[in-house]
């Protein structure tokens, strides 16, 4: 968030309207891909009535598409990312880094933000591996995975002072994706301490299986971490020490190049 914005808001300043219908936007999602009134009302925290008039207010906007009983998002809605992608300057400077990295290693590489419990892709440079398969499994510009199984979620969780570190463990869902998965929040707590230290996190099988991405921070300036940086393969193309070895250097290469242009 920009220094300038506020980080709570008056009551007379909030359009409670606007915050409902974005609310219901949001509960669309990869588990619930249409919904009627009753579950958006569910995932919105609205009233039915309220999340009814949301919908058909969204629909006519062209935002949601219906069949009169379910909703579901129409392709308007890719205006606000493509907005994004144009105009914010994070994406648009790391790119071609990106870009760098995996004409160089033949490996896909990515930067992520946080925003609360995931970690949203704003760049990627994908390329296709053995097998014909590109990596990671369904990730693409936009996806949202979750901060605390993934390499780039533990890099931006260890650069929190230590009170809002403490605060959102002391809150959040850890659900185990994987047998590898850490989801105990004191483990957690000596991994993110690990990764603050090391200053990189290799996550290993934990947000799927068969895959391994390792990461570093993003910093400006001033060493505030933006973002996290990483690179993402199979288990069986490279050995996680390999991985370190051979990526870690070339990573933290692309954070001190990116440092005075983010």
């Amino acid at each position: 968030m920009a220094d300038y914005l506020p980080t709570s808001l008056a009551r007379a300043d909030t359009i409670a309207g606007l915050a409902k219908g974005l609310a219901v936007l949001e509960s669309f999602d990869t588990e619930r891909q249409r919904l009627n009134a009753t579950m958006a009302a569910q995932r919105a925290g609205i009233t039915r009535a309220a999340a009814r008039r949301h919908l058909l207010t969204l629909a006519h906007l062209g935002y949601l598409e219906s069949d009169g009983a379910y909703y579901w998002l129409a392709p308007k809605v890719l205006r606000f990312s493509g907005a994004y992608m144009a105009t914010a300057r994070l994406p648009r400077v790391v790119q071609p880094e990106l870009h760098r990295l995996a004409a160089r290693t033949g490996l896909s590489f990515s930067c992520a933000v946080r925003d609360g419990d995931f970690v949203v892709i704003v760049a990627r440079s994908a390329v296709r591996e053995s097998g014909d398969r590109l990596l990671a499994h369904g990730v693409h510009l936009g996806s949202r995975l979750p901060v605390h199984a993934t390499s780039t979620g533990r890099v931006l969780l260890a650069a929190l002072p230590d009170a809002e570190r403490t605060a959102w463990l002391a809150g959040a869902e850890l659900p185990r994706l994987t047998a590898h998965t850490v989801s105990d929040a004191l483990a957690l707590t000596a991994v993110l301490n690990d990764v603050r230290r090391l200053d990189y996190c290799l996550a290993v099988q934990e947000h799927e299986l068969g895959i391994e991405a390792l990461a570093v921070p993003l910093r400006d300036m001033r060493g505030n971490t933006l973002a996290a940086l990483n690179v993402v393969t199979a288990t069986n193309r490279m050995p996680p020490r390999e991985l370190v070895a051979q990526m870690l250097p070339l990573l933290q290469e692309a954070a001190r190049t990116l440092r005075p242009l983010v």
